[in-house]
C-alpha cells in the first residue's frame, strides 16, 4: 500500500495503448467503488470489476469469439482474486498468448498471504518489487499493512475491508470507519500507529520490556 502499484498500473496500460495494442483492464474491491481503477494522485480509469464468481476464461473466449482484439490485461488489486481465477490468467497467457500484468500487495493486515498472491508468486513468469519506497512513521522501510478501526489497530477480522491509508482527520475515528496505515515490522509487531506514538509522545523507541 502507498507503493503507487495502482499509478503504475494505468501507466503501464497507457504505454501499451500508446504503441496501438488493445487491452483490457480489471480490478477488485478499489476504494473508488466498483469497476474503476484509482490511484492516490488522482489517477482514475473504469474496468472490469473482478467478484470471486467472474471467469476470466469464459470472458476472453467470448470476446475473442465475438471479433475482439485484445493484446493484453491489466489486473489491479490482483491480491483479491481467487486461486482459480489467476490460474484462468497463466491459462490466457499460455494458451491465447494474451500478456497478463498483475498488480497488487503481497499480504494482508495480519501479515498472511492474499490467496490470489499466493498464487501469482507461484505462477508468475517474474514478479518485481515497486521502486517506490513505501516508509513507517518512524522513517524505516514499511512492509506491513495495518488495520485501524475506531484509531485501534487490529489484528483480526474479516480479510476483506475497504479502506484508505493513512486518514489521521477526526472523521476517520468515527465507529465503524477504517483505515490502514503502513508500518515496519517492529511496529506493526508492537501495534504502535503514528496516532498511538504521538499520544504516547513517543521520542525514542521503548525499551524491550516497556
Amino acid at each position: 500500500m502507498d507503493s503507487g502499484k495502482s499509478t503504475l498500473a494505468l501507466q503501464t496500460n497507457h504505454n501499451h495503448a500508446a504503441r496501438g495494442r488493445v487491452g483490457r483492464i480489471f480490478t477488485a474491491h478499489d476504494r473508488a467503488g466498483a469497476a474503476v481503477v484509482s490511484s492516490r494522485l488522482g489517477l482514475t480509469h473504469g474496468a472490469v470489476e473482478v467478484d470471486p464468481e467472474f471467469d476470466f476464461w469464459r470472458y476472453t473466449v467470448e470476446a475473442l469469439t465475438h471479433g475482439a482484439r485484445i493484446d493484453y490485461f491489466i489486473c489491479d488489486e490482483a491480491q483479491f482474486y481467487t486461486a482459480e481465477q489467476v490460474e484462468a490468467l497463466a491459462k490466457i497467457v499460455d494458451e491465447l498468448q494474451i500478456d497478463v500484468f498483475c498488480f497488487g500487495i503481497l499480504t494482508d493486515f495480519r501479515t498472511r498471504l492474499f490467496e490470489g498472491s499466493a498464487r501469482l508468486v507461484e505462477l508468475a513468469d517474474s514478479t518485481q518489487w515497486l521502486q517506490v519506497e513505501t516508509l513507517c512513521w518512524c522513517g524505516k522501510r514499511a512492509t506491513h499493512n495495518a488495520r485501524v478501526e475506531d484509531g485501534i489497530m487490529v489484528t483480526e477480522g474479516e480479510v476483506i475491508v475497504v479502506g484508505d491509508t493513512d486518514d489521521q482527520t477526526p472523521e476517520a475515528q468515527r465507529p465503524g470507519v477504517v483505515t490502514y496505515e503502513v508500518l515496519c515490522r517492529q511496529h506493526h509487531r508492537r501495534q504502535l500507529t503514528a496516532a498511538r506514538a504521538q499520544a504516547v509522545s513517543l521520542s525514542a523507541e521503548p525499551l524491550p520490556f516497556a
